[in-house]
């Protein structure tokens, strides 16, 4: 083998990776040197499929999938989260700190993690993040939705009522619980836009697994999207070494927190919308994971979570 061969290509940063995966029924592992997942095709001959996991976020293994010790140690060398989940991307089973695998095989930086901390066990401090956060999510949706050509198309915007006294429960919340009290209140408010532009009727039900209905079908993809909003968040937060278990607004004793505060970042701006287009367009769950995650790709999700962390940090030092 020559020289150039056994020297490995280097890993892209983490912010600027375009590849994430969810696979089912496969056997991921180590071949000649390559990260590759066999399919369960039942054919004579064996094709394998390559995973460039230099440029690999995360991976989600769904039903009947395996992963070789020899594949797991790669994929942490190349700081690739790694995650288990049913089918369809939900529910996500745990492992170590919630969500994913997380890579240990490398250091982390350790000034965000000494920031947030610090802010972490102030309450004063804690509801301010918090604060940030959702004000922060306005500002994304709002932006979003309005770059959204589905969304235009069907005349669906905001409720600028609601986004105003959204923005005012966050200025005049004295606590966590009037934070997730207005917060409930605004995805209402997105739910009611988004069903009432497509005309069928909704109602949120987590984890119903049903495909009825419209309806049902959009639950399911909610779910299913959420979980990919999960693996951006996981992998912002492993890059920054910021531990899983400092929520600002999920509560201080839910065991990996912080990634839903930081996936709600995304959630309403990005997987909500195309969780209802997809179901009144009739897309199959695989349609509706390349939609999500091409649209997340475009607005480079990921580099906009670290981003936002560094400059929460800098706000909060």
């Amino acid at each position: 083998m020559s020289d150039f061969r056994q020297q490995r290509s280097r890993a892209l940063m983490l912010s600027k990776r375009a590849c994430v995966f969810y696979l089912e029924r496969v056997r991921v592992m180590l071949k000649d040197d390559r990260i590759v997942y066999l399919t369960d095709n039942l054919q004579p001959m064996e094709h394998f499929y390559n995973i460039p996991e230099k440029n690999t976020a995360f991976l989600l293994l769904g039903k009947g999938s395996s992963l070789t010790d020899a594949a797991a140690r790669r994929l942490a060398e190349s700081n690739v989260m790694v995650g288990f989940c049913g089918s369809g991307g939900s529910p996500l089973f745990s492992s170590l700190d919630l969500t994913f695998l997380a890579p240990q095989s490398e250091y982390r930086p350790t000034e965000y993690m000494q920031t947030w901390m610090r802010a972490w066990l102030e309450d004063d401090a804690r509801l301010l993040m918090a604060k940030v956060l959702l004000s922060e999510r306005v500002s994304i949706t709002e932006k979003a939705w309005k770059k959204n050509i589905n969304l235009i198309q069907h005349g669906i915007s905001l409720d600028p009522i609601a986004m105003t006294r959204f923005l005012q429960d966050i200025d005049l919340a004295n606590n966590q619980t009037e934070l997730l009290a207005a917060e409930g209140r605004w995805a209402k408010s997105l739910y009611k836009q988004l069903a009432s532009g497509l005309n069928f009727e909704f109602s949120r039900e987590e984890g119903k697994g049903s495909h009825e209905s419209l309806r049902d079908i959009a639950n399911s993809y909610l779910d299913h999207g959420n979980y990919i909003a999960y693996g951006y968040a996981s992998v912002t937060l492993n890059g920054m070494g910021i531990s899983f278990a400092l929520p600002i607004l999920h509560g201080k004793t839910r065991r990996g927190g912080l990634v839903f505060d930081i996936a709600d970042l995304v959630k309403d701006a990005f997987v909500m919308p195309q969780a209802f287009i997809s179901a009144k367009n009739g897309h199959n769950q695989k349609e509706f994971r390349m939609q999500l995650i091409e649209s997340c790709q475009d607005q480079d999700v990921l580099d906009y979570m670290f981003n936002f962390i560094s400059e929460l940090c800098n706000k909060i030092k």
